[in-house]
């Protein structure tokens, strides 16, 4: 073929697996073997190519790297080098610390998954590197903090953000980012490459926590960090990387290309049914607020029709009832399943004020939109009648 492939062909076709195999083959060891002594020094001095211990590369995690970085580098004349990992969080962590150094800041925004809020608020301070929080929207309070304080180590962004979906502009922070020399991570987790992609609009990194919507089914843990500094990725990334032991197993690399095979049509269903329910919910007396970026009165509405190809499966929305009637709607649910996760084929439903977030004071919750009535929604691959009529019977008995 003298055409490239689209996006869709590249999350069956991307990969050549060995021996003619169909399917990925699973790599479940720990060493490989060499021919002899010359080919072992040569191998593990970087001269031949070759695999030496699965700690440091794996077939299987690398024929998953490749398919997600051909994904991420569609349409683009740019190469990227990935590194998949135990879990989105290792992702987070193996990065920062290999980019940052001490006394140094992350400039960052409200609304970020938990995970990464208290590993920037709690973790890295003990690293003496400190978590600047402010509004991204203001532009002009971005550049000015830019242009003064010359600790920014890194510019990192979450857009969809969790649970409230504010988008941020990735295009305006990374052209003022290059301005100041600052580096800049996406957390593309929300979005995927099928809806976003974040190198085309000047982003250093990206990662994914590829239990999400990458594998689709539930079925594994797992993370991904991409860059397009291909010397640093690897060489102080890769040392990073190989020495806090953070890559993925074979196994669940192998699950996670299995949903890969899938995702550009699961994205598809996802986006359409979560722009009807979020349309069923903004007619409900019950409800206060509808935090879907398909709405027109989002207030990121704009901005994700500009920078993302579809709207996405996450929703979130406020019960007026608060606390009492987040719990009773949660516990009305029949067909929809009720976990803290999301991007599975189910539609999975979370209270966080009696969930996740049920150790964390009222008011530090609502500074980051986390109210206590607030339901968070991955709406899922069902038949999206039957998920409204779930959410109806819920929402009859508040």
């Amino acid at each position: 073929m003298n055409q490239p492939l689209h996006i869709d062909s590249i999350c069956i076709k991307t990969g050549e697996y060995p021996n003619h195999s169909h399917v990925l083959p699973i790599y479940p060891t720990s060493t490989y073997t060499f021919d002899d002594a010359e080919q072992g020094g040569n191998i593990l001095s970087g001269i031949e190519q070759g695999y030496v211990y699965s700690r440091f590369e794996n077939p299987t995690s690398d024929a998953v790297a490749e398919k997600i970085t051909a994904l991420e580098s569609y349409g683009l004349n740019m190469p990227l080098q990935a590194y998949l990992t135990s879990s989105g969080m290792g992702a987070v962590s193996v990065l920062m610390l290999s980019l940052l150094k001490q006394g140094q800041k992350v400039l960052t925004h409200y609304s970020l998954y938990g995970g990464t809020e208290e590993w920037l608020n709690r973790f890295l301070p003990k690293l003496n590197v400190e978590a600047l929080v402010i509004d991204f929207d203001d532009l002009n309070r971005v550049e000015e903090i830019l242009k003064n304080d010359n600790s920014i180590g890194l510019i990192h962004l979450e857009t969809p953000a969790n649970p409230t979906l504010k988008c941020v502009d990735i295009k305006a922070i990374c052209t003022l980012a290059k301005k100041y020399n600052i580096k800049v991570s996406v957390d593309n987790t929300f979005a995927t490459p099928i809806l976003q992609q974040p190198f085309a609009l000047g982003a250093d990194f990206v990662f994914h926590s590829v239990t999400k919507y990458l594998n689709g089914h539930g079925t594994t843990i797992g993370g991904i960090v991409l860059g397009n500094d291909i010397e640093f990725m690897n060489t102080v990334f890769k040392k990073t990387f190989r020495l806090m032991g953070v890559n993925s197993n074979p196994f669940d690399a192998w699950l996670v290309m299995n949903g890969l095979k899938t995702l550009s049509l699961r994205m598809e269903r996802h986006c359409m049914n979560a722009q009807k329910v979020a349309e069923y919910l903004s007619s409900k007396h019950q409800i206060q607020t509808v935090n879907y970026l398909g709405l027109i009165n989002h207030p990121h509405h704009l901005l994700a029709k500009q920078q993302m190809k579809d709207f996405g499966g996450m929703l979130s929305f406020d019960l007026k009832g608060g606390i009492s009637a987040g719990r009773k709607f949660i516990n009305q649910l029949q067909l929809c399943v009720k976990a803290v996760s999301l991007g599975t084929v189910d539609t999975l439903v979370s209270h966080p004020a009696s969930m996740t977030h049920v150790n964390i004071p009222s008011a530090e919750r609502q500074k980051y939109g986390i109210t206590d009535g607030l339901i968070r929604v991955s709406v899922g691959l069902e038949y999206a009648d039957d998920i409204i009529n779930d959410f109806e019977s819920a929402l009859s008995v508040l």
